[in-house]
């Protein structure tokens, strides 16, 4: 079955990205702005095969064997074959969007997600360039759907198939859709302020498919015109394109936080609160920032 799933997942994308991404290239080139750089997709792809592989090597031997093990508890309840699909399908968003927000408000696991949003470029290339040991946690955050009877195989697939929708709003080319289709779903526009490093969009719009859930929780940001997206992070990278160094910059930043800590209590802050925080008032918060922002 997993076979399958996989062989779906191929046919499904592999055409979409032969033909979107050369697409956006010549449309770019065409209206001569420059929207990708060699330099940026490499890394891009390079980051994208560091997290294949890790993801391959960890979904069998630890994400799959937890929740296949968790399933044997699952309640006992008996879905309707197209009720099962379409909650599976609102389930896994909605926890995807957990996720994403705690991978935005903690910064230990911000650390890891940051290399996702550390370029200063944004095209659909972006929307490979993968958070690299993601896949250590990300299946923990499946164990609600298993113990809710749905099949391990099928909350990883889901996933995936969202994943490829979630790799293609990562676009300068579409403005605006339709109004009904902004309120449901994440666009690019919803997407590229969620990308943005404008204080008003820092830490906005979350989801992968779904933007209720940014509705409903507060997260929410409109694409402003008169606030255009400047991407990338608040702090450029030293080395952005230093193969090791893109991954680990952030963790260095840690780790020189917590040595200039005393207090066991400011130490721990600087691992679980959100990125930004500081002791001495030194560095802000986004929540922090947009208050400022605000406030003038």
């Amino acid at each position: 079955m997993d076979e399958f799933y996989k062989q779906i997942i191929l046919l499904v994308s592999t055409p979409i990205y032969a033909i979107v991404i050369p697409l956006e290239i010549l449309l770019s080139n065409f209206k001569h702005r420059k929207v990708y750089t060699w330099k940026e997709t490499l890394i891009n792809f390079y980051l994208n095969a560091i997290n294949t592989g890790i993801d391959l090597l960890l979904r069998f031997l630890v994400g799959l064997s937890i929740l296949v093990f968790l399933y044997q508890y699952h309640l006992p309840i008996h879905w309707n074959p197209i009720a099962y699909w379409i909650l599976l399908l609102l389930g896994e968003d909605l926890l995807f969007w957990i996720e994403h927000y705690v991978d935005h408000s903690c910064r230990l696991f911000w650390a890891v997600h940051v290399t996702h949003h550390s370029s200063p470029e944004y095209n659909l290339s972006t929307g490979f360039r993968s958070s690299v040991l993601m896949p250590v946690y990300k299946y923990l955050y499946f164990i609600p759907l298993v113990l809710l009877n749905f099949r391990p195989l099928d909350a990883i697939f889901m996933y995936s198939i969202t994943q490829v929708y979630g790799i293609l709003v990562h676009t300068q080319a579409i403005k605006k859709l339709p109004s009904w289709i902004e309120y449901i779903f994440v666009t690019p526009s919803h997407h590229r302020v969620h990308h943005a490093s404008n204080i008003p969009y820092l830490d906005r719009n979350m989801g992968m498919v779904f933007i209720i859930w940014d509705r409903m929780f507060g997260t929410f940001t409109e694409e402003m015109p008169d606030e255009v997206p400047h991407y990338g992070i608040t702090k450029p990278i030293e080395k952005p394109h230093h193969p090791i160094h893109i991954v680990t910059h952030e963790w260095l930043e840690i780790a020189k936080d917590l040595k200039k800590s005393k207090s066991l209590k400011n130490k721990l802050n600087y691992l679980f609160r959100p990125p930004g925080w500081s002791h001495d008032g030194s560095t802000k918060t986004s929540k922090e920032l947009q208050r400022d922002w605000k406030s003038h």
